[in-house]
């Protein structure tokens, strides 16, 4: 006998009071927190810099104090020096060495490769106290050795100079070039190349005429960003230069907060920065958009490897070289020095000790408070970041909110900012009431998170595109609300892609300087303003 089966009726959506979606508040919520981290202190550094110092009045004076005296100017000069000569030294190593990996058969490349992006990996500013402790004038290791070897009253090295700066500098900017060209390379076949060289063409004409052209947006790009680090970068600018008495504008923007303090000029001297940066990664996407190289085939995208025949070791060793001097080098000098008691001496018998690391994690108060500083304010940077991430990159994605696609554009707008802009422009904005963080926990917490709010943003939106919504719309179908989806359904998926997320803004946050030296207080003391103090004073 057949029985009668009724299906129980659907759900029925939570009824919305006069049509109003109460998951709107935790979008707007959002927005003005990203309104908070962005818009303000950008906003209050322009103002501040046409600000008068002491009455307050709009004037275009601190423009014309900074940018008409030949003191000021000279950190200019010496800025487009060294970012321009770091770009070419980026481009000229780490484009060959991005063929040598990717199109040779030398022996190996996974090494070559990984020791790349552990130069990328390591503070610019620590590759530059390492290099203090090699090539310092008179004290340095090599220098010493060198005397001891060729009889000579002094080394030829001094670390403390423009050319310094600059060598330290462009090797810790090469894994930028060798990244996106090798990229490009590994997306392309080497079709044309087979071709060329079928009629006749030699290894060098064909790289010229072929395979460079084919990478060429690439070698921009990476040529754009070393520049734009080279003139940007404040560590190791204020671990070389300042000791040499050398100025760059990130080295003279800190000079503006010494005593006496002039946050106004500060801010006119920093608008330059960013204008660069605007203008320069606008000139690199119209570059890139007007000029496009692709490979058209049928076929898969099949390489062969160049045969180096009996040169692939001497090449080998070539190609460790930028390692061993970004790396192998600096990473044993730390090493070290770290167990001498006087560093000049070196790890020599009667020198070793293990007392610098029971001081620096067991009885120096300071070093320990500056350690726990680093990894909460990193922690709760990195989780400020993901949380606003998301929902903004939710909310633009699956197209909830009018006016979206703005508040992604300001999730990645910190981009285009130098750090050294964006802490002054936090300074100009919470260091005063209505708002006053200068002094808290929260000023570099919130610096931090909106320095690298970007890469939370760039993460979080590749790993919402690999989820498909028909999951969440089935869930509002049956009846639940959007914050019961978010929370439920596409939170669970996005578990893994937001841990990848919370480390890449954990990990730069943590090593972060050029935010940190300027608003952190002797209470907020991290763990590179504290690594700045101690090579400060000798």
């Amino acid at each position: 006998m057949a029985q009668a089966v009724h299906s129980a009726p659907r759900a029925a959506a939570r009824p919305r009071i006069g049509g109003f979606d109460p998951s709107l508040l935790l979008w707007i919520g959002a927005a003005a927190v990203l309104v908070f981290m962005v818009v303000v202190p950008l906003l209050w550094l322009a103002y501040t810099s046409i600000q008068q110092e002491n009455s307050g009045a709009l004037t275009l004076h601190n423009y014309f104090t900074v940018f008409t005296q030949s003191y000021y100017l000279e950190p200019i000069r010496n800025s487009m020096i060294l970012a321009t000569c770091v770009a070419l030294i980026a481009v000229a190593v780490g484009t060959p060495l991005a063929w040598l990996v990717t199109r040779s058969n030398m022996p190996a490349r996974g090494l070559v490769r990984a020791l790349v992006f552990a130069a990328f990996a390591t503070p610019p500013f620590l590759g530059a106290q390492a290099w203090i402790f090699l090539a310092a004038d008179r004290s340095g290791w090599l220098n010493r050795l060198w005397e001891t070897l060729f009889h000579t009253q002094s080394g030829p090295f001094n670390i403390y100079s423009l050319a310094g700066a600059i060598f330290v500098m462009g090797l810790y900017s090469i894994p930028y070039t060798f990244t996106f060209v090798s990229g490009s390379l590994e997306m392309m076949s080497s079709e044309m190349e087979d071709a060329a060289a079928i009629l006749g063409s030699s290894p060098w004409r064909t790289t010229f005429q072929i395979t460079l052209p084919l990478v060429s947006p690439a070698i921009v790009s990476g040529f754009i960003m070393s520049f734009l680090e080279g003139l940007a970068l404040f560590g190791v600018p204020a671990f070389l230069l300042i000791p040499a008495r050398q100025q760059v504008m990130t080295t003279q923007l800190y000079e503006f907060f010494q005593f006496p303090v002039h946050v106004q000029w500060a801010a006119a001297y920093a608008m330059p920065l960013l204008v660069v940066t605007i203008f320069l990664l606008y000139i690199q996407r119209r570059m890139l958009g007007r000029r496009q190289f692709t490979t058209v085939t049928g076929k898969g995208g099949q390489r062969r490897l160049y045969k180096l025949g009996g040169g692939r070791w001497p090449v080998l060793g070539l190609a460790l070289i930028p390692s061993l001097l970004a790396i192998a080098l600096p990473y044993a000098a730390l090493f070290a020095v770290s167990i001498s008691r006087a560093w000049g001496k070196g790890p020599v018998p009667g020198n070793l000790t293990l007392h610098w690391y029971r001081w620096a994690l067991i009885d120096n108060l300071e070093s320990k408070t500056a350690i726990t500083h680093s990894l909460t304010y990193g922690a709760a940077a990195a989780t400020i970041s993901v949380v606003i991430a998301v929902l903004i990159a939710y909310a633009v994605l699956r197209k909830l909110v009018a006016g979206a696609q703005v508040l992604g554009f300001l999730c990645m707008a910190p981009f285009v900012v130098p750090g050294i802009v964006l802490a002054i422009g936090f300074f100009s904005a919470y260091a005063h009431p209505p708002v006053l963080l200068y002094g808290t926990a929260g000023m570099l917490i919130v610096a931090f998170a909106t320095r690298f709010l970007p890469i939370a943003y760039s993460n979080s939106t590749s790993v919402l595109r690999g989820i498909n919504p028909e999951l969440e719309n089935a869930a509002r179908t049956l009846g639940a609300g959007r914050l019961r989806t978010l929370f439920s359904i596409t939170a669970p998926l996005l578990r893994r892609g937001l841990l990848s997320g919370w480390l890449l803004v954990f990990i730069p946050a943590i090593r972060e300087l050029s935010c940190a030296v300027f608003l952190f207080t002797p209470h907020t003391a991290v763990m590179t303003t504290m690594m700045f103090d101690f090579s400060d004073a000798g």
